[in-house]
């Protein structure tokens, strides 16, 4: 018993940071799509495979008996099963998983496009099936991403990966649910949560493009940078300015009055420089060019690095746009929006040969 997956990555399109402080986010699920390859045991015996290697283990009903320490490119796959046993609460089937890399550019540099909460959905998604469960996997996937990294991120990475397509999104309360699943009552708390506030947007008319400055950033010391120097005035004023921009972001990814649409994008970038020198200096040539070829971009997450989400009123601007960037060095990828996470007809065959290889 086998299922082959696919999830796609992000791009925030408005409120990165204004979503950690009870503001709305605009996310887009993009791709390249991670692949995930899970095969049921008929032992208790766990694989992980990842392109660092194989981690090994036994299913318990309070998580996976892992066989050595977690590393850290094991860390969200790892907990992700752990809550999914959890919240199965009995002695179940091993299974082997395989997830695909995150995507990169030439020089095999991440592109910051939401790969841990990409591998976090499939992970759950995976295990869900294997179990024969009916919790709910975006819940699950949300008290993960959040475990894994001490609390810190909006879910709005992962709201896309699962949901698929441009989501509206409010940042999803999980540390009751991340307290439960250690004290117990896990399955009762995860019931009875609220549904996660995430809606699904019409297909944007504007045509969407990335630009990568060959530079990643940590979302994590970003936002602690930030909400260390920030008091709840200040964060409140911001949340207001930055929602009053998302809607008018919203409404012009609809079509109409690009230049209107445009002016709102700017404003959310300078919004965002607010905070502190997010902006590097590839990411302002990036933008530079954008605004020479008539059309706009931002950057898109926490900043300090990875690259700026562009917008064009048509494909053949953004196709004129991502050429000229590229021929100044940066890696770009012209975008469509994805479907969330799904099952696949046929299975990647790299994945197929890392499980056989674990065996």
């Amino acid at each position: 018993m086998e299922r082959a997956l696919s999830a796609p990555g992000k791009l925030f399109v408005s409120g990165e940071y204004a979503v950690l402080w009870g503001g709305v986010s605009r996310v887009a699920a993009v791709g390249p799509r991670t692949a995930a390859l899970v095969s049921r045991r008929a032992d208790s015996r766990v694989h992980v495979c990842v392109e660092e290697g194989t981690l090994s283990g036994r299913t318990t009903p309070r998580g996976v008996k892992w066989d050595r320490e977690v590393p850290a490119g094991f860390s969200f796959v790892a907990r992700t099963l752990d809550e999914a046993l959890r919240l199965h609460g009995r002695e179940s089937v091993g299974f082997d998983l395989a997830v695909s890399p995150s995507a990169v550019d030439a020089n095999g540099r991440k592109l910051g496009m939401g790969g841990s909460a990409c591998a976090t959905v499939l992970a759950a998604d995976a295990v869900r099936f294997v179990l024969e469960e009916k919790f709910d996997a975006l819940k699950v996937a949300l008290v993960s991403h959040a475990a894994a990294q001490g609390g810190k991120g909006s879910g709005g990475d992962v709201a896309a990966s699962y949901a698929g397509g441009v989501v509206r999104y409010r940042r999803y309360e999980v540390s009751g649910l991340i307290e439960a699943s250690s004290a117990g009552g896990y399955r009762a708390a995860l019931d009875a949560a609220p549904t996660v506030d995430v809606w699904r947007l019409p297909v944007p008319k504007v045509s969407l493009g990335y630009a990568f400055t060959g530079e990643s950033a940590s979302t994590r010391v970003l936002i602690s940078q930030v909400e260390a120097k920030m008091g709840e005035a200040g964060r409140r004023a911001f949340v207001e300015r930055s929602d009053a921009l998302g809607h008018e972001i919203e409404v012009g990814l609809g079509g109409g009055d690009f230049r209107a649409f445009s002016e709102a994008v700017r404003e959310q970038h300078a919004l965002l420089q607010e905070l502190g020198p997010l902006e590097t200096e590839p990411m302002h040539r990036v933008l530079a060019m954008a605004s020479a070829y008539g059309c706009v971009g931002k950057q898109s997450g926490a900043g300090g690095g990875d690259g700026c989400i562009l917008f064009a009123p048509d494909a053949e601007k953004r196709a004129a746009l991502l050429e000229g960037i590229r021929a100044r060095g940066f890696h770009t990828l012209e975008l469509d929006v994805e479907p969330g996470v799904r099952g696949e007809a046929q299975p990647d065959a790299r994945l197929r040969a890392w499980l056989d290889a674990s065996r």
